[in-house]
């Protein structure tokens, strides 16, 4: 019987997610990678190399599928909010990712060559800032805040919402309501980009 290679590979990323997302790249074991996808551990060294190549993988996975789920196109760039809930739904139903990146946040800093796909990503989100820096000259966002910045802001305010649930809970004084929750970041983001002229 032919092994499948491709198989092998969806079977130990989808075991690295849950394994980098409960213990972060410092804490994640090899073996445990491999015992939650049923496959041998040299497999992964020989997929994949090393667990920081595994988890750059890994990272690199996921945010395409984010990137593939939630795209921003001008035409979404001029309603920043409406991006703004879309993002907040996927990280709902994919809370992983947000503390993947918090991981790597927290164990590999800002030093880009430690990032995961790091020109890739970089370019990526030049992409995002240039379609909001477009919205901004046609008067349809606020003109107030470089586009980078304001791209920055709203990744971390959906992202609060999922890294820091303690916060939610102490702020909000109880149980967080996602539909409450989601609805507040769409009005935030779009009163905050809202252009004076409106």
């Amino acid at each position: 019987m032919a092994w499948d290679t491709a198989r092998t590979q969806q079977l130990l990323l989808d075991a690295a997610v849950e394994e980098f997302a409960e213990f972060g790249p410092d804490g994640a074991r090899i073996a445990r990678v491999a015992t939650r996808a049923g496959v041998n551990k040299e497999r992964i060294y020989q997929y994949f190399g090393n667990k920081e190549q595994l988890f750059s993988a890994v990272l690199t996975s996921e945010l395409g599928k984010l990137a593939e789920a939630v795209p921003l196109v001008l035409e979404r760039g001029r309603d920043l909010g409406d991006y703004a809930g879309r993002v907040f739904d996927y990280h709902s139903t994919h809370p992983h990712l947000s503390r993947l990146l918090a991981w790597e946040g927290l164990q590999r800093g800002v030093a880009s060559e430690e990032l995961a796909a790091g020109p890739e990503r970089t370019a990526h989100y030049g992409e995002k800032v240039a379609t909001l820096a477009a919205a901004q000259r046609a008067g349809e966002l606020a003109e107030g805040v470089d586009p980078a910045r304001l791209m920055f802001a709203v990744i971390g305010l959906v992202n609060a919402w999922f890294t820091l649930p303690q916060m939610v809970r102490l702020v909000l004084s109880g149980t967080p309501d996602p539909a409450t929750d989601r609805e507040a970041v769409v009005t935030l983001v779009r009163r905050l980009t809202k252009p004076a002229a409106e």
